[in-house]
């Protein structure tokens, strides 16, 4: 008998499947806490593994998906997003998202955080995020991840 989702997940692939996405949630036998992590136990490029990140801009917290092959460059895109860029503290990212850190998924939030997206995720035809729990994952397109978080692509960089 396969073993049930953790919650988290489990809401996510809810949250997936209501947004038009197939919902399949993966359960990785090794640690994915961290995008090289999930990139080696998956066997893609760090590229397209999907970072989750709050920050804050000005004093309200936004939601960044960014290429693991990526940080964000807090200045240029404070700049871009036309405010002051800077990271949120870790219990503001646990109470925004509703999910673990290393395992916050791109959307099943309590609140619809509001989205970025990594252009530089555009170049992988098959991208990988969390999926609300550290050793949970989900596959997904730059197309349908922009679409299914009500995102906007931008340059983190």
């Amino acid at each position: 008998m396969p073993t049930p989702l953790h919650p988290h997940a489990a809401h996510v692939a809810e949250t997936l499947i209501a947004r038009g996405h197939h919902g399949v949630i993966v359960t990785q036998p090794d640690s994915t806490h961290s995008a090289a992590e999930a990139a080696e136990s998956l066997g893609v490029d760090i590229g397209a593994i999907t970072k989750s990140l709050v920050f804050l801009l000005d004093d309200d917290p936004i939601l960044l998906l960014v290429s693991g092959a990526h940080e964000v460059d807090l200045a240029n895109t404070g700049k871009r997003l036309q405010g002051n860029l800077t990271r949120a503290p870790l219990d503001m990212v646990r109470i925004a998202t509703g999910q673990p850190i290393g395992g916050i998924a791109p959307l099943g939030h309590p609140t619809n955080l509001p989205t970025y997206v990594d252009n530089a995720l555009s170049e992988y035809a098959e991208l990988w995020a969390a999926a609300g729990h550290p050793d949970t994952v989900f596959r997904t397109s730059f197309s349908e991840l922009v679409r299914i978080t009500a995102g906007l692509a931008i340059d983190v960089d």
